[in-house]
């Protein structure tokens, strides 16, 4: 899979024709062997291909059109829902109405969907993350039917590719790894990790489209404004009260 990780692309347009059986399986087993917290797999997978419910989660995820043309969605959600059911009937009073405890699930949920898309680009297939299952939980949950105790933490769209896009650019290795403790950046170092960024074609583009001066106002202005990290932020933190994490 080395190939995989290295020639990644997100994928947003998808061929007509559906994925076997046997690929999904093979998809969902690797998912399941993803490296987890106390052995515990406190996260849950719901695969739809129902064209219907399909079009009821794509105003959730901004109706991208991949969100109904590809043959699969995956919703990884944090699930301490199943957990606690095997507590309780064993005799066991779980602890796990808590940020940590949501926090721990909603990091299996993202290790177990990284092996899921590594196995399906291994089988030919393309994917792409949708964020966006974080700003509307509420209505996911609703789509559903997710119980208290289980959150959307990601989806992907998953199916065999009908475009070709270009790797897409990633900072140099300098940018995120430190050795031995963590060296902070002075503004030489930033402006030698976002040159290239900064200087490509793509970049240029988002900065003229948006009418803005720099990449950066793209990001802070448009695409994450704090005005909407904020309001998404209280849905997030209004559906963890209701789904038993903020008791």
């Amino acid at each position: 899979m080395i190939k995989e990780i290295f020639e990644h692309r997100s994928i947003r347009k998808y061929k007509n024709e559906p994925i076997p059986d046997n690929v999904m399986t093979s998809i969902l087993n690797a998912a399941c062997r993803a490296s987890n917290t106390g052995n515990m797999q406190v996260y849950s997978i719901i695969v739809t291909t129902d064209n219907e419910i399909k079009k009821a989660l794509a105003p959730t995820h901004f109706n991208q059109s991949m969100v109904t043309q590809a043959p699969a969605i995956l919703t990884f959600c944090a699930d301490f829902n199943r957990f606690n059911k095997w507590c309780k009937m064993r005799n066991a009073e779980p602890g796990y109405d808590n940020f940590l405890s949501f926090l721990t699930a909603a990091i299996d949920a993202v290790i177990a969907a990284q092996n899921a898309c590594l196995e399906a680009e291994n089988h030919g297939l393309g994917i792409c993350y949708l964020g966006t299952a974080i700003y509307n939980p509420d209505k996911i949950i609703e789509i559903l039917d997710l119980p208290k105790g289980v959150v959307p933490i990601t989806a992907v769209t998953m199916g065999y590719p009908d475009e070709n896009p270009e790797l897409t650019d990633r900072l140099p290795r300098e940018a995120v790894v430190h050795y031995e403790k963590y060296k902070d950046f002075s503004e030489s170092d930033i402006n030698r990790i976002y040159a290239e960024k900064e200087a490509s074609e793509e970049s240029k583009k988002f900065i003229k489209e948006n009418n803005k001066d720099t990449l950066a106002q793209v990001f802070t202005d448009v695409r994450y404004p704090k005005v909407n990290n904020e309001h998404f932020s209280k849905v997030l933190f209004d559906v963890l009260k209701k789904q038993g994490y903020m008791e």
